[in-house]
């Protein structure tokens, strides 16, 4: 129809990734989250979180191996 914006475009892997560490940090600005909100789909939070979290997890590990052993 006229008048109709076009569909915003999908959200990319570096922005998915920088949303979920702003998330871990827990700072955001106001108009980050909007535009994320409407670009970002669910599912691709979820699996970059749970990549995240699975790196930091195992960098913690490295780190902890190193100091002590």
């Amino acid at each position: 129809m006229a008048g109709e914006a076009p569909a915003p475009k999908g959200a990319g892997l570096l922005e998915v990734a920088k949303t979920v560490l702003s998330a871990f940090l827990g700072v955001r600005r106001r108009a980050d989250h909007e535009r994320a909100t409407v670009r970002i789909r669910p599912g691709q939070v979820v699996v970059v979180a749970v990549i995240l979290a699975a790196l930091f997890v195992v960098t913690l590990i490295t780190v902890v191996h190193m100091v002590v052993g």
